[in-house]
């Protein structure tokens, strides 16, 4: 009687992906964070004072992941 050994296979599968749903996660991340610097852009300086923030605070948003 032969036997499979499917183990490898598998480990390669979950490490694939695995990998693979790491770089969708940075990927949606990029994107949630390129939208939110588009939102807050149109904002006045006023408004962005009223929240904390400033110009200068937001090309650093989604790079401290």
């Amino acid at each position: 009687m032969a036997v499979i050994d499917t183990t490898r296979s598998h480990a390669a599968t979950g490490f694939i992906g695995h990998t693979v749903a790491k770089i969708g996660a940075a990927v949606t991340a990029w994107f949630e964070a390129r939208a939110t610097r588009r939102a807050l852009s149109q904002l006045s300086d006023r408004e962005l004072d009223d929240i904390g923030l400033s110009r200068s605070d937001i090309d650093r948003i989604g790079i401290y992941h």
